[in-house]
């Protein structure tokens, strides 16, 4: 019997999508799972410093174009890392969003082994290639278009109302 569960990958990308929806951006919804031997270690969306004032509360603090309110979500699940004491060494992420110059600096730098995405956002080409130079693999997570249908995303990631 063939077995009915949804794939790994769509399975962590999900909690992904599930972080997305406590973000407290209002410019982008997004959530990150890191995991190691398929077990989930930390979880981050983007929002503000806890126990700040939000964006959706009082509007993006924007500079040069940049909301600098906003803690991305790969940044929060690092730091959860940090906080409580889980290794990154050698884990994997699942973030809904291909992460950011910065955030892929970072999580090279912690060891991420594998960075899983659900949808492109200004790719930023230094950031490919240090991907590539650290061998550092990368996909991108495709779901059914009846599994998108079902799960509705744009409303969870975007829309949100």
């Amino acid at each position: 019997m063939k077995d009915q569960r949804i794939p790994w990958d769509q399975y962590f990308m999900m909690q992904a999508v599930l972080l997305a929806s406590r973000s407290t951006c209002e410019r982008l919804s997004v959530g990150a799972t890191i995991v190691r031997d398929k077990r989930i270690i930390a979880g981050g969306y983007n929002g503000s410093v806890s126990g700040d004032v939000h964006c959706i509360d009082e509007g993006c603090y924007l500079v040069d174009g940049h909301c600098v309110r906003t803690i991305h979500a790969e940044m929060n699940a690092i730091l959860q890392c940090a906080k409580f004491g889980a290794a990154t060494d050698g884990a994997e992420i699942y973030v809904t969003d291909f992460p950011c110059l910065q955030c892929t600096k970072m999580l090279l730098q912690a060891g991420i082994q594998k960075i899983h995405y659900l949808r492109n956002y200004h790719n930023d080409a230094y950031a490919m290639s240090l991907i590539e130079r650290k061998h550092v693999a990368l996909q991108q997570v495709q779901f059914d278009q009846s599994d998108l249908d079902k799960l509705n995303l744009d409303q969870i990631l975007l829309d949100r109302d």
